[in-house]
């Protein structure tokens, strides 16, 4: 063999190993890319599953409580009306005044427990969030914490007349009782703001109190905050939350808006 044919041979061989090389490397890196991928396809399936099952949560759940309303008005309503109606009737018959008072005070104890029943019932049978707006349940909602005048709370939006579906309000209502639950049972608030805006195809909705807050690491589980997570999660929205004894607790949400 000749010098030539060998070095043809040398310069063949580092060609061939070469070209294996490049070949192993764009194998190893196709196959990083695809197990990437097919890691991104299980976790969108995972993340549409569980965002399946949290509605249908909260469909069973709304469904649970329109069904338990109309029971409470149509059975236990009806039955309440019927013995108020009885002691109603002893109170005419009988002429022992003592008796009487005794009635009377049975027949108020069923009244005023047949109205919070009709009340309940209401507010499981209502459905007011899908006849209003987010600003008019929001309103309605600060409204009735004014009224008990444990805290100032003041709402604030830009215009009354943002459009959003019925999923979208639940949430934002749910989660802003739920805000104001806490607030007003734990941060010893004085104040509570609220603020909804829309920019740029996004809604932002933002609570504050002026509690004496919390530390957001050791209660980054609880179920009020996961509920909250999980609830803008079916949004495709993000939220924050920040708390400490200089300015409260603050939570921001973003939500897309089409």
């Amino acid at each position: 063999m000749g010098k030539n044919e060998i070095i043809l041979t040398i310069i063949l061989f580092n060609l061939f190993f070469l070209l294996f090389i490049v070949g192993v490397i764009v194998f190893i890196q196709q196959f990083k890319l695809k197990k990437k991928e097919h890691i991104a396809m299980l976790t969108r399936q995972e993340e549409e599953h569980q965002k399946e099952l949290l509605e249908n949560h909260i469909e069973i759940q709304i469904q649970t409580m329109q069904h338990i309303g109309r029971e409470i008005h149509d059975n236990v309503g009806q039955k309440l009306t019927l013995a108020s109606l009885y002691t109603q009737q002893l109170a005419y018959e009988n002429k022992a005044p003592q008796i009487n008072e005794n009635i009377e005070n049975i027949s108020q104890i069923i009244n005023e427990s047949l109205a919070e029943l009709r009340e309940l019932s209401k507010s499981l049978t209502d459905d007011s969030i899908s006849k209003n707006s987010i600003y008019n349940l929001i309103e309605n909602e600060a409204r009735k914490v004014q009224k008990t005048q444990k805290c100032v709370i003041s709402f604030i939006c830009e215009h009354s007349k943002i459009e959003l579906d019925y999923q979208q309000k639940s949430i934002l209502l749910r989660t802003c009782q739920e805000f104001i639950q806490n607030s007003l049972k734990y941060a010893q608030c004085k104040t509570i703001q609220i603020e909804l805006k829309s920019k740029d195809n996004e809604l932002l909705f933002e609570l504050q109190d002026d509690g004496i807050g919390f530390d957001t690491a050791k209660i980054s589980n609880g179920i009020g905050l996961e509920n909250i997570k999980k609830r803008t999660k079916i949004l495709n929205g993000t939220y924050a939350l920040t708390s400490n004894s200089d300015f409260g607790t603050r939570l921001t949400i973003s939500i897309p808006l089409n």
